[in-house]
């Protein structure tokens, strides 16, 4: 038995972060699956750690007292990043997204759930391969599986929720390229917009933007430490009410409210770039915590049924996006973009969707309309909408134990 302590603990997730950056570097499966480093050198560890258990009785213990502050940390940057003010340019396409988007949440607990009904399997292990970990990704998966194993007695739910997390990564990034050929095929000739003509987003150019100084630094941390406390207070109040929720989403809607209320007062404007490079640190650094520690062993049983139920998942996924996403956003081309972004964060995260999306601009043409819009959803509404969805789920009577 290894234990370490917290500065042990940093010290290992950060050598995962660089021996999954190295992974992704050397191995061009990763690379073409744009699969994150926190999770290449996570999962590594994690079977490297498989192995010792297996066959020299080894066991590794970590303090995870920084995991949740990490977590937390990462869903106030999505928060303050939310600007409101620009969702205006979206119009119509970012509602008419969001709405697909809330069909696609209740699509995929509605197969999660039926699906563990049938394997015989617990239904919240159907839950967690649902929306929670599909469109929500690790992070979401993460908080969830917290909530259901300290709260539901849910044994192994990290695991799960990691596992499924991964694998949707995966698919995510597998079916997003041949679903929008095969709709850029079908639709009218490419129409984003060119370059020249419009301000580039921070993805599409996320070079471009002011010098971060350790002033700017220390400002957004004071406002992510304002998130923490004040969601982390809010949490407490609805703690055993009817409008409970989990930490993390107190914590991104007191980010949402910062941010717009400085902007609308005129007092401060929030500097994105410092508070996405602080959100990008935080995630890293929980997922390598996350993902290291896990104890796969202790899930091979789960490991048939998971797949079967992610199996299905992907091919709804690859269907919602071809018959509801491209149709409802207008069968043109901006269109057949969007839907390859949906299935990246549907079944992954907004990274593998600007991946998607930048392979299919790549070879067809620009779309500037894409790359406004699902950013907004992927990293935003989708958190609000998921969270509210399961909570709505969890009070099904199929959920006996936790009514």
């Amino acid at each position: 038995m290894i234990h370490l302590d917290t500065y042990g603990t940093l010290v290992a997730a950060t050598l995962v972060l660089l021996l999954g950056r190295k992974c992704v570097q050397t191995i061009s499966i990763l690379k073409k699956y744009t699969i994150p480093e926190p999770v290449a050198g996570g999962l590594l560890v994690a079977v490297l750690l498989l192995l010792g258990n297996q066959f020299f009785s080894w066991e590794v213990t970590f303090d995870m007292s920084l995991k949740e502050p990490l977590m937390l940390a990462f869903f106030a940057t999505i928060g303050l990043n939310a600007n409101l003010a620009s969702l205006r340019s979206g119009g119509k396409s970012l509602f008419l997204l969001v709405l697909v988007v809330l069909g696609l949440l209740l699509l995929q607990n509605a197969i999660g759930i039926g699906m563990a009904k049938l394997l015989g399997l617990d239904p919240l292990m159907g839950l967690l391969a649902g929306s929670i970990t599909l469109s929500g990704g690790h992070g979401t998966g993460a908080a969830w599986s917290k909530l259901f194993s300290e709260k539901y007695g849910f044994e192994n739910a990290t695991e799960v929720a990691m596992a499924c997390a991964t694998f949707g990564l995966v698919l995510g990034g597998i079916i997003g390229g041949p679903v929008a050929r095969y709709l850029v095929s079908h639709s009218s000739t490419p129409n984003g917009s060119p370059d020249d003509a419009v301000d580039p987003s921070a993805f599409e150019k996320p070079a471009i933007g002011r010098m971060i100084t350790p002033l700017v630094m220390v400002e957004t941390i004071a406002l992510i430490a304002i998130c923490l406390m004040a969601g982390s207070y809010v949490s407490t109040l609805l703690q055993g009410s009817t409008f409970e929720i989990p930490t993390f989403v107190c914590v991104l809607f007191v980010g949402v409210i910062l941010s717009n209320m400085l902007a609308w007062l005129g007092f401060y404007r929030v500097f994105d770039r410092a508070v996405s490079v602080l959100g990008n640190v935080s995630l890293s650094l929980f997922l390598a915590m996350a993902l290291m520690s896990l104890k796969l062993w202790e899930m091979a049983s789960l490991a048939l049924p998971m797949m079967a139920i992610l199996g299905v998942q992907a091919l709804a996924m690859a269907l919602y996006a071809i018959f509801v996403t491209y149709r409802v956003m207008g069968k043109n081309y901006d269109a057949a973009v969007l839907a390859a972004g949906h299935c990246g964060f549907g079944l992954g995260a907004t990274p593998t969707a600007i991946a998607n999306m930048q392979a299919i601009t790549n070879r067809f043409g620009p779309s500037h309309l894409a790359f406004l819009v699902v950013p907004m959803v992927g990293a935003f509404f989708i958190d609000i909408a998921n969270a509210i969805v399961i909570k709505l789920f969890l009070l099904l009577p199929v959920f006996p134990t936790i009514a």
